[in-house]
């Protein structure tokens, strides 16, 4: 790099922190120290901005993709980096990840390391590639959206929850609402084919691969999941009860999908869904209130930096 300074936007890295990623053993201080020492160690430009929301993430993200920055780093969960994607979405700008969240299914798909120092790594030296994104009721998102149970242990699982319990408040939030939760009866119009069903929850998704925060269990969530198919994956579960919530996981697991009509998966480019009643639906984690939903896939509009 020389000793040119200030580095023109092309070679710097532009470092989206979420406030709330320090929290638990490491203060948000440290985490700047820490990020800044191994950004330094690896004698490359880099801005860190703190975004306080995701309208002001999305903000920053957007300018910085405007500008040409060589990359946008984002530090946090699934929320921080889909928000980076959205930013950077109709660019060649590529997004990095440093997994520092409540849940960092992302990184999980992208095998993306849990160590700050060797993610930055990946971030520095890693490869850019193309992925799909798609677009719920207007919002761009990376992983999933879904509408019914899955919106309800969002919506359940508060900030507040997730600080004092971490990833175990999904899981406190998801038992709470599967007790109780009753089926609705969706119809959903999937390019042009509509089908009626009863379920619990409908998934609409772009990843494939889900992990079970510090527990030691990863599954996908149908067959053939991928980031560059250029469809969203529709994944409908109907369990009745707790029993068969159970069966259901432990099938996906093991990666059984079929033989269970209580699951079924298939492919499209659009898709909408509505429910009687209405039910929550969620977008990549966020809840947004209620049915309809409508989603179409957005090919290859984002770029993510990935191990080599």
């Amino acid at each position: 790099m020389g000793s040119q300074y200030p580095y023109p936007d092309s070679e710097r890295f532009l470092v989206l922190l979420n406030p709330g990623a320090g929290g638990g053993p490491v203060s948000l201080e440290t985490l700047r120290r820490r990020l800044g020492g191994a950004f330094a160690a690896r004698g490359v430009p880099f801005d860190i901005v703190e975004a306080a929301g995701a309208e002001e993430g999305l903000r920053v993200t957007r300018a910085a993709a405007t500008r040409g920055y060589r990359a946008i780093v984002a530090v946090g969960g699934d929320g921080t980096v889909s928000v980076a994607l959205r930013g950077v979405a109709g660019t060649r700008v590529p997004v990095a990840i440093i997994p520092f969240g409540t849940g960092n299914q992302l990184a999980l798909n992208f095998d993306i390391p849990t160590s700050l120092e060797d993610s930055v790594r990946v971030a520095v030296e890693g490869e850019v590639t193309e992925i799909d994104l798609a677009r719920a009721n207007g919002e761009m998102f990376a992983l999933m959206a879904g509408a019914g149970l899955d919106a309800q242990v969002m919506a359940g699982a508060t900030a507040e929850l997730k600080s004092r319990l971490g990833f175990a408040a999904y899981l406190y939030s998801g038992l709470k609402n599967v007790i109780g939760h009753p089926d609705a009866d969706f119809r959903i119009t999937a390019d042009k084919e509509e089908l009626h069903v009863k379920a619990q929850m409908v998934l609409l998704a772009n990843a494939g691969q889900l992990g079970a925060g510090p527990l030691p269990v990863e599954f996908r969530m149908a067959p053939g999941v991928s980031f560059q198919d250029g469809l969203i994956d529709v994944c409908i579960y109907a369990p009745r009860n707790l029993p068969e919530v159970a069966r259901i996981l432990w099938r996906v697991t093991r990666n059984r999908f079929a033989g269970d009509d209580q699951m079924v998966f298939f492919q499209a480019r659009r898709v909408r869904i509505e429910a009687d009643p209405p039910v929550a639906i969620q977008i990549d984690g966020e809840p947004r209130g209620v049915t309809p939903i409508e989603a179409e896939v957005a090919p290859l509009a984002a770029c993510i930096l990935v191990p080599r």
